[in-house]
């Protein structure tokens, strides 16, 4: 352990305090390097400096030590919150990170309506209904939603379609919708169809079985024998949906099975979902950061159900670390008793078995894939005489149209893998139209001018696109900064600007590495650049759409930002309104006879 503190180490934890909280362990450069919780803080952190009592890995963190900073807080539990948000806001070196910020759909039934539609719904809940999930990717949505229109045909068509029907369309002629649009069913047995809906999404399948099978044996004494037919072949797609699930028992349980599947101090987390007694879809996680197998239970269970909903019931592989801990925190969340267990049973075992089926299978692709992955890395190294593979890569590129609305994108690869959440956009300002070099000049003086001070993770390698003048741009910005330690290389597009006649430039290799078309480490490269090209053209788009609005409507006396937003709303955009007539135009609250014409007018010449 390194004897370097800036502060009195022996001093500090002699008067820590006992009480719960959280810690950050800092380097020698002031960056935060490990975000740890604690019941007793003086407990905890006076562990870390007992001798010959550590694993490898919290030794090396140990020795990088410089100074350690708390945060006392009331309970345990407002520990585990405030650790879980400094982790994912500071992305520690050594804590284990899952990146998970996307947000999980729902199958949407607007019982609100007359007539209810079942959709595929994700972000806020605002409108008025019943929502089902979460499920875990968009896929499993859409096939129940597929499932659910061969057994109940309830109508998935928007409502601005519904209204407006003069005759049935496609999806009754194929009868995958009972037509109430065109009054082609009642609206007593269209409400009998919802009604099984919402019970099958509920997880009581097994008592709408009951129920049609009643009306089946009902129809079959009246004799009628085509409506009979109908409700079995309803009762014969339910079942075959119930056995595609490994529990098919009746109920309305909502369970989360947590597995850890290790190889190679490589992990995967497997998460599947039960929701009413039925799996509706897996989803897999490999984190960063080698620990125990329960420190990565109880890591995933803090910031996966920091943003997600929280079920009854948590199976784990094995027991997470902090247990109790974290089912305070959970319950607490959740506002009802939740409980995290271990499976002790057969079908409880059965479901333990299959996540870990499936968290071996995952982890073992997503090792091949990591290997084929590295293979480019380290080709890659080797075309550019790099020190060591380029874990985290930065590229930019320059988009406008005749110098207008010009913006720079930085996308940002991690172990040749785009994080997107990382990607940024810099308009760009003070410059003379079309001029690239100062653009790139621009953009990254303000990427790494921020890094810099903020003392943020810099790149293992910068990608510009463009030949020896954007080049030398980068170069003249990175030793303003005195970063000229940060390998660069910009692509020159080859002759005909066609894809593998590329041409790479460094500061070292002024005379250009010219790869083959097949070689790997330069299929990483245009991957890389035309992701940054295709970043580039959408932000400014977005910007030159949003210029020609704002310029456009502005610029006409007596047309306000209200005046704006009811016109631009009325009609749905800007080629509407420019489209529209002087009697359409007047029709828009606050626009007067007076100022129709004048928006006219500025549209069609006066």
């Amino acid at each position: 352990m390194s004897q370097d503190f800036e502060f009195d180490l022996k001093a500090f934890l002699a008067n820590l305090t006992e009480r719960p909280g959280v810690y950050q362990m800092l380097n020698a450069q002031g960056v935060v390097i490990y975000v740890g919780k604690a019941k007793n803080l003086k407990r905890r952190v006076s562990s870390y400096f007992v001798k010959n009592q550590q694993a490898i890995k919290t030794q090396a963190m140990v020795e990088q030590v410089a100074r350690i900073e708390v945060t006392v807080t009331d309970t345990e539990s407002e520990a585990l919150i405030l650790e879980n948000t400094l982790i994912k806001r500071l992305t520690p070196r050594y804590n284990v990170l899952f990146r998970d910020d996307k947000s999980y759909p729902y199958v949407f039934v607007s019982t609100g309506k007359g007539y209810p539609a079942l959709s595929f719904h994700r972000g806020a809940k605002r409108k008025v209904g019943r929502y089902f999930g979460p499920f875990p990717n968009a896929g499993a949505v859409h096939q129940t939603l597929q499932a659910l229109q061969k057994i109940f045909p309830v109508r998935q068509c928007a409502d601005s379609v519904f209204n407006h029907r003069s005759r049935p369309c496609l999806q009754y002629q194929i009868k995958r919708c009972s037509g109430p649009c065109v009054g082609k069913i009642s609206s007593t047995d269209y409400a009998e169809d919802v009604r099984h809906t919402l019970m099958f999404l509920e997880g009581k399948s097994f008592d709408v079985i009951e129920e049609l099978g009643s009306q089946m044996d009902s129809a079959s004494e009246q004799l009628d024998f085509e409506r009979a037919a109908q409700l079995r072949d309803q009762i014969s797609a339910l079942r075959a949906i119930q056995s595609q699930h490994l529990i098919n028992q009746p109920g309305s349980q909502d369970l989360d099975v947590l597995a850890v599947a290790e190889v190679a101090d490589q992990l995967c987390v497997t998460l599947m979902m039960y929701r009413g007694g039925h799996l509706w879809g897996s989803e897999n996680y490999f984190p960063k950061g080698q620990v125990s197998t329960a420190a990565v239970l109880a890591a995933f269970i803090t910031q996966h159900y920091e943003t997600h909903p929280v079920p009854k019931t948590l199976l784990t592989s094995e027991k997470p670390d902090d247990q109790a801990w974290l089912v305070e925190w959970l319950t607490d969340k959740k506002q009802q008793n939740v409980q995290i267990k271990q499976a002790s049973q057969a079908t409880s075992k059965g479901l333990i078995q299959l996540a870990l089926t499936n968290a071996n299978s995952a982890l073992k692709q997503h090792l091949t894939q990591k290997a084929t992955q590295q293979d480019r890395l380290n080709a890659l190294q080797e075309a550019l005489m790099l020190a060591k593979p380029p874990t985290r890569m930065e590229c930019f590129d320059i988009s406008h149209t005749m110098g207008q609305q010009t913006v720079a994108s930085c996308v940002v690869f991690i172990d040749g893998v785009p994080v997107t959440q990382q990607y940024r956009k810099f308009n760009i300002e003070g410059i003379t139209g079309g001029d690239d070099y100062a653009a790139m000049h621009q953009a990254l003086t303000r990427r790494y001018q921020r890094l810099k001070a903020e003392s943020a993770v810099l790149p293992d390698l910068i990608i510009v696109d463009g030949g020896k003048g954007q080049l030398s741009q980068a170069i003249d910005v990175l030793k303003t900064l005195e970063l000229e330690s940060v390998p660069l290389v910009s692509v020159a597009k080859g002759e005909g600007r066609k894809a593998g006649l590329e041409v790479l430039y460094t500061p070292q290799q002024n005379e250009g590495i010219d790869l083959e078309a097949d070689d790997i480490a330069l299929h990483l490269i245009n991957y890389i650049r035309d992701e940054a090209h295709r970043f580039a053209i959408t932000g400014h788009r977005a910007r030159r759409q949003k210029a020609q609005t704002k310029s456009s409507l502005e610029s006409i006396e007596g047309v306000g930002p209200k005046t704006r937003k009811a016109l631009l709303t009325h009609f749905g955009g800007l080629d509407q309104v420019k489209n529209a007539a002087v009697s359409e135009l007047s029709k828009v609250p606050s626009v007067s006879a007076k100022i129709a014409q004048r928006i006219y007018d500025h549209f069609h010449g006066a």
